[in-house]
């Protein structure tokens, strides 16, 4: 059974740093791409950043140069660190991972991040 789990999340002040984890269980996650997602309240969950099976990352415009996506495939894991964080990263952000071969994906819980003075 595929199973992704967030952690991590949590409150920073702007400008602060959080690391985010994701560790996966019943994939064999070296084949699977792998994406960050966040959903702010009444808002459309969107796309924050990616790595491929080939360790190649992807970013939002809107972290670009501030977030760092990164993978272990070793521990099954993939983090994503989050630096100068500014309040608009508040958000739930979930894991997302993609089969390379099936097209079939898969999401975590999602973990809270709030950014607050």
């Amino acid at each position: 059974q595929v199973q992704l789990v967030e952690s991590g999340g949590g409150w920073a002040q702007p400008g602060g740093s959080l690391r985010l984890s994701c560790a996966a269980s019943g994939i064999t996650f070296s084949i699977f791409n792998m994406a960050w997602f966040r959903q702010a309240p009444g808002k459309e969950r969107e796309y924050v950043a990616s790595i491929t099976h080939g360790f190649m990352p992807s970013y939002a415009d809107s972290v670009t140069g501030r977030f760092d996506i990164y993978r272990d495939n070793a521990k099954n894991t993939v983090y994503l660190q989050m630096n100068n964080l500014k309040p608009e990263d508040t958000a739930i952000y979930y894991c997302k991972e993609t089969d390379v071969y099936s097209g079939v994906v898969g999401w975590g819980q999602g973990t809270q991040v709030t950014v607050s003075s």
